[in-house]
């Protein structure tokens, strides 16, 4: 008696690739305000897989406070 294997073969998903741009954090939250440093796209202060990347080297917030789009 022979078996037979067979193997479900799903389609490729479509890469996406995810930037992140202008940093939406508030300075000014604790005194009622807002106010934005106006930086404009994330830069990370280190190499990827370390703690440091995720801190924007320009504004030095996290990477979470600046908008992510995806394309």
């Amino acid at each position: 008696m022979k078996r037979v294997v067979l193997k479900r073969v799903e389609p490729p998903r479509p890469v996406t690739t995810v930037r992140y741009v202008e940093c939406q954090k508030n300075h000014a939250a604790a005194a009622g305000g807002h106010i934005v440093d106006g930086c404009r796209e994330f830069i990370p202060s280190g190499a990827e897989g370390t703690g440091a990347a995720f801190t924007c080297a320009a504004c030095g917030c996290h990477r979470n406070f600046h908008r992510r789009v995806e394309s």
